[in-house]
């Protein structure tokens, strides 16, 4: 069970309760799943208890008390703990890591992404300048992932090298006849077209909003473009195609992957960034902010990087369970850098 699925199965559980007459609540529409803190129990903990006691008249044990059986019966969970004033501490039945690559691996690019459309509506206005109608088009592309329809509009329209050479478009511009949120990056200091579409939209995209962007080579701008270890824009689509040559030397020495135990050490590090990814497109999608996604990439990248020399047998080792369970953590994580990527606008090579 990932979190995304044991974040469902909390929210079942509060309905069944609520159904039931056991409590008399609104159902939130989100439920938070995360790792224990240091000292806590179980593979996840929730504070949904916490989060709904107000709501329900009672305090927060008792809520937790009454979710407790129907959450100990949901197939997939081992065991639940009560701890403090009422966090509810979850064990899952069988390796959270192997659930989580299986999730990754069969919705491909579309991990994190919210299906079918919520019917949610967002306007997105930009002035006319080329940061904020980068970050408003990368915008677009995270609100859509998470079912929102989008409409994009600007005080003019973008200038033609803007589309060809960035891939910007907006739905319609002008002066709006009422005023609307608007977009405000700080503006590119220079000429981003240089760099060529994707290291400019990473050069806009990567600082958050009231950063400055490094465009112009005397502030370190051409950094975009040097395929080395300092530039993060390079580390994220390098360790995408070290996933993707993962499997082709993988193929070489006769095996494919297959989600299961990876054995220890477990790479940690890389599991929380995946687990992570879902929150961190809903966060980015809701404030507006693809920055936050571009900065959790660089994390999933280094972590995979730091994991990659554990994934094929090393001398006269030969491929085991493992190595194959170790291979498909490796094609999920280029995954989620791919699928990550294409939000950001940006291609994501197989060989670098």
């Amino acid at each position: 069970m990932t979190p995304v699925e044991l974040s469902r199965t909390v929210l079942r559980a509060m309905r069944h309760a609520v159904d039931a007459g056991e409590l008399s609540v609104d159902v939130p529409e989100k439920v938070r799943v995360e790792r224990p803190r240091p000292g806590g129990r179980g593979d996840y903990a929730t504070n949904v208890a916490l989060q709904v006691a107000r709501g329900a008249g009672r305090s927060p044990r008792e809520v937790a008390e009454v979710l407790f059986p129907r959450l100990a019966a949901e197939p997939g969970i081992a065991g639940v703990d009560i701890t403090g004033p009422g966090f509810l501490n979850i064990t899952l039945a069988g390796s959270p890591a192997e659930a989580l690559v299986r999730d990754i691996l069969r919705l491909g690019e579309c991990y994190g992404h919210v299906h079918p459309d919520t019917g949610e509506l967002a306007q997105i206005h930009a002035p006319h300048e080329v940061r904020a109608l980068v970050v408003a088009d990368s915008a677009r592309r995270v609100l859509r992932s998470q079912g929102v329809l989008v409409r994009v509009t600007s005080d003019a329209a973008p200038e033609q090298e803007w589309a060809d050479v960035l891939g910007v478009r907006v739905d319609a511009h002008g002066r709006p006849p009422h005023p609307l949120p608007t977009l405000r990056p700080v503006p590119a200091p220079a000429d981003p077209l240089r760099l060529g579409r994707d290291a400019a939209r990473w050069a806009l995209l990567h600082p958050a909003a009231h950063d400055h962007p490094r465009i112009a080579p005397e502030q370190g701008g051409d950094q975009h473009l040097a395929q080395r270890e300092t530039n993060p824009l390079f580390r994220v689509r390098y360790a995408h195609a070290r996933a993707r040559a993962l499997t082709r030397n993988a193929a070489q020495l006769g095996f494919d992957s297959a989600p299961g135990d990876l054995q220890s050490p477990a790479p940690q590090p890389l599991l929380d960034h995946l687990a992570a990814h879902p929150p961190v497109l809903a966060a980015a999608a809701r404030h507006r902010a693809p920055d936050r996604l571009a900065r959790h990439l660089v994390g999933t990248a280094d972590a995979l990087l730091g994991y990659e020399h554990a994934v094929l047998p090393v001398g006269d080792e030969k491929p085991s369970a493992a190595h194959r369970a170790r291979l498909a953590l490796a094609e999920a994580a280029g995954t989620v850098l791919a699928g990550g990527l294409s939000l950001l606008g940006i291609s994501a090579p197989t060989y670098l």
